[in-house]
């Protein structure tokens, strides 16, 4: 088991709000806000969090799967678009895009896209998120 730890401070309230977030490590220290999260201003937002944390599982996930599987060789490359919508008075995530490219030695198509699929649903994030999870993948054996 490991338990991973970051923080959040917000100063105001609402659109006039600043926040402020990092991680326990170090790997994040970024302002956030609603000029961030909804304008061009510099800083994160949790949706981009969660694209990160997502992608970055999948990836993960994958590699290991294939690893499993016997392959030693390969290069995979993903982004995720996470999608955030108005809902009633709020928003609600409803969809986390994956898009993997991949390069791996001595697989076919098929097998590739069946462990990678078996990522996407097998991976923590995928198993966090309640949304819909859609997978593009673009192969080179």
């Amino acid at each position: 088991m490991t338990v991973n730890t970051a923080s959040a401070k917000y100063e105001g309230l609402g659109k006039d709000g600043k926040g402020h977030v990092a991680t326990k490590s170090g790997a994040l220290d970024a302002p956030y806000g609603f000029n961030t999260r909804f304008e061009d201003d510099p800083g994160t937002n949790p949706e981009e969090m969660i694209a990160a944390a997502h992608a970055s599982c999948f990836t993960m996930a994958t590699s290991f799967a294939l690893a499993k599987a016997g392959h030693e060789q390969g290069t995979l490359d993903t982004t995720c678009d996470v999608t955030l919508e108005k809902d009633g008075d709020g928003f609600t995530v409803t969809k986390s895009a994956l898009k993997l490219s991949a390069n791996v030695s001595g697989i076919s198509r098929s097998e590739f896209e069946e462990i990678a699929a078996g990522a996407k649903e097998n991976c923590p994030i995928s198993k966090l998120l309640n949304c819909e999870i859609t997978l593009e993948t673009t192969f080179e054996g």
